[in-house]
């Protein structure tokens, strides 16, 4: 953002709203949907060497099958905490260990499971709305701001409605994205 009070940074709003729109599909892309995928275990942290560690820095994730993940754990003492982090995670999936391999065989979706998934994916697309609002209020903040330093009232509404139109699109970016994962995650 520039010095000048009168400067409104909507290229810094957009940047910001798109990195929002990044995180949501990294978090629906954890969520499964009947097949295997290395993504799955993305939001699960290990209490490892005594801090919260993501799954891929303590071992290698492997997709071996359409039905199977694996996690080769580097360090065999760890292996008990990663398994115990995966069985706690919420995934539904229980882990079985081979020495420092833990097999997370993926079961079929129940119906009632995916029911439970496309609950979980409408968390994950209201939190980025959330966000993606709250990107919009500090925009209109810098706008008021600008007011108070001079800013003449046209500009002012030009700069709020181009806010709006940003924000609007954004949400409408996150309603889609929500309904296509929803449909995928019910699909059998």
């Amino acid at each position: 953002m520039s010095d000048d009070p009168l400067d409104i940074d909507i290229d810094d709003l957009q940047r910001r709203m798109n990195g929002a729109m990044a995180s949501l599909k990294t978090e629906f892309a954890s969520l499964r949907t009947g097949r295997a995928s290395g993504s799955i275990l993305d939001p699960v942290m290990v209490d490892a060497y005594g801090q919260m560690t993501p799954i891929n820095q303590v071992g290698t994730v492997n997709v071996p099958e359409s039905r199977m993940v694996t996690v080769n754990v580097w360090d065999k003492t760890l292996v008990g905490k990663v398994e115990k982090a995966i069985r706690e995670s919420g995934l539904g999936i229980n882990p079985q260990t081979n020495g420092t391999i833990i097999m997370l065989p993926i079961p079929e979706l129940n119906e009632e499971r995916r029911r439970e998934l496309t609950k979980v994916a409408a968390g994950y697309a209201e939190h980025c709305r959330v966000s993606v609002r709250n990107i919009r209020r500090d925009g209109m903040d810098q706008i008021k701001k600008a007011k108070a330093a001079g800013m003449p009232e046209d500009d002012q509404k030009l700069w709020e409605s181009e806010v709006q139109a940003l924000t609007d699109a954004q949400i409408k970016l996150v309603d889609t994205a929500l309904e296509t994962k929803q449909a995928e995650i019910m699909m059998v």
